[in-house]
């Protein structure tokens, strides 16, 4: 056994392995387990008579003990997450579609539990509709709807209220019973935990979204249209956003830790033949200049995906793609006049500080203008990384392939959600593209996940179960052959 301080250059041995030398070569063994490649290198300077066939085998023992103590996340833990990031995506989809149908205000009230059961009597009905009824939106909009009409659009919000639940139950379950019986490492605890009071504050921000749009005092303002505020939806759609990023980036990388701790990918330690993620060539290409600036820019370019998404957002609540339904130009410019999207109507304060920020937010016409120029902004980002990958000789011979599959899968994502955002925009924002487009912004957001994860290295824990992986493998090949060798 050893003793030593972690990142302390100094070994200090207790007792030996039975060999003289034996300690050292455990404590380099330890080292390479848990500490990075560089305090390995300062941590230990191997004799020059070491017996490295002794002390190598007996290390390894010792290492596997002591990497036991720390096991790899099980593949049903990162097969639940994808499973739960796959029902976040459906949910924002079908928000979408509850709110391009206008059905996101048919109930009037959140109940969590007894909400989960739709009326089912006539009399029952009758009741939810007379509540309804006494919303701006009924008597702006809807004033003289049948029941059935009622029913259409409360069945839109009641399925998607439900969906929302099924996912809480879904996610909060599991998860207890992860943790509780420690299936996943301490480390990963917090990450869980706080994704599951993420799905809790967005619930509570779907209805806090939906109560906007039930105040009575739009009703004294002229011309107003019943709709919820865009500033919540856009929170409601961050939330939401960040929820799935955070279960399907946490999921890839248990993913990552799973298949690499087990060798795949190595002959003799796996019989399948996944994609698989290599380490060295990451190592390799991330100590580069241009590897570091590249996967800055891959960081960059995820942002740039999420601002453009969540400025849809403020499209969508303002109604402003059924302005300007023209591309690339904008009533036969490139932009529109400017005080057309600055506007003093919209200042509120007699000095008109708020001028400016208030029609980012508030003016559809610089909404969907900001929103367009997001939009080219990051297609041209997208273009640009793909483009380099492919004819930058620098860059191109030191990426991983793994790396160059995920820009690629980047790149054919962004071309799809240009093109339904356009087409969503030409054809009056008709349901099924304009949800489309919705999902598309989703299937870009993973994309761009799935780039970074590629270059995500693996923890100290995969690391580890991989070298003994590889020292079983050795040791049970070079007992093989003394065993074929012997007469």
């Amino acid at each position: 056994m050893l003793s030593f301080k972690p990142g302390s250059t100094i070994f200090q041995p207790v007792s030996s392995l039975g060999h003289p030398n034996g300690t050292e070569a455990l404590a380099q063994c330890v080292a390479r387990y848990w500490f990075s490649e560089d305090a390995f290198k300062l941590a230990v300077k191997p004799a020059n008579d070491v017996d490295f066939a002794l002390a190598t085998e007996s290390a390894a023992d010792h290492g596997e003990e002591a990497a036991s103590k720390e096991t790899l996340t099980p593949p049903s833990v990162y097969k639940w997450l994808f499973g739960c990031s796959l029902l976040v995506f459906s949910v924002v989809v079908v928000g979408g579609v509850t709110r391009l149908t206008e059905s996101g205000l048919s109930i009037t009230e959140w109940r969590p539990v007894a909400g989960t059961i739709p009326p089912i009597t006539r009399a029952e009905w009758e009741v939810e509709f007379d509540k309804y009824k006494a919303t701006p939106e009924y008597k702006l909009l809807n004033h003289g709807i049948t029941l059935e009409q009622f029913k259409s659009i409360f069945y839109m919000e009641w399925g998607h209220r439900v969906l929302g639940r099924l996912i809480g139950l879904v996610y909060v379950l599991p998860m207890v019973y992860f943790i509780s019986t420690r299936r996943v490492p301490r480390k990963l605890t917090p990450t869980l935990a706080g994704l599951g009071l993420l799905l809790g504050f967005q619930g509570f921000l779907g209805w806090y979204m939906v109560k906007s749009g039930l105040e009575d005092s739009i009703m004294e303002t002229p011309g107003a249209v019943p709709r919820v505020s865009q500033y919540r939806l856009a929170a409601h759609l961050t939330a939401a956003l960040l929820l799935y990023a955070g279960m399907l980036s946490t999921a890839m990388s248990v993913r990552t830790e799973w298949r690499y701790g087990n060798g795949y990918g190595i002959p003799g330690l796996s019989t399948a033949k996944p994609k698989a993620f290599n380490a060295d060539a990451l190592r390799a290409f991330l100590a580069t200049k241009v590897g570091r600036r590249f996967k800055v820019g891959a960081w960059g370019l995820l942002g740039l995906i999420f601002t453009t998404a969540i400025s849809g957002a403020f499209v969508a609540g303002l109604d402003a793609g059924l302005l300007y339904n023209e591309f690339p130009l904008m009533g036969g410019r490139l932009a529109p006049p400017s005080d057309e999207l600055f506007s003093k109507a919209y200042a509120k304060r007699s000095d008109g500080s708020d001028l400016w920020w208030r029609n980012i937010f508030e003016n559809p016409t610089t909404v969907q203008f900001d929103h367009r120029c997001l939009a080219i902004t990051t297609y041209f980002s997208t273009l640009g990384m793909f483009l380099a990958t492919k004819y930058h000789a620098p860059l191109r011979a030191v990426m991983p392939a793994l790396t160059q599959r995920a820009v690629t899968a980047v790149f054919h994502a962004a071309n799809l959600q240009v093109l339904l955002g356009i087409s969503t925009l030409l054809y009056l924002v008709p349901v099924p593209l304009a949800a489309a487009h919705q999902a598309g912004s989703v299937v870009l957001l993973s994309c761009a996940l799935g780039l970074l994860a590629s270059l995500r290295r693996p923890g100290a824990v995969a690391k580890a179960w991989r070298q003994i992986k590889v020292n079983s493998l050795k040791r049970t090949s070079a007992s093989g052959s003394s065993t074929s060798g012997s007469p």
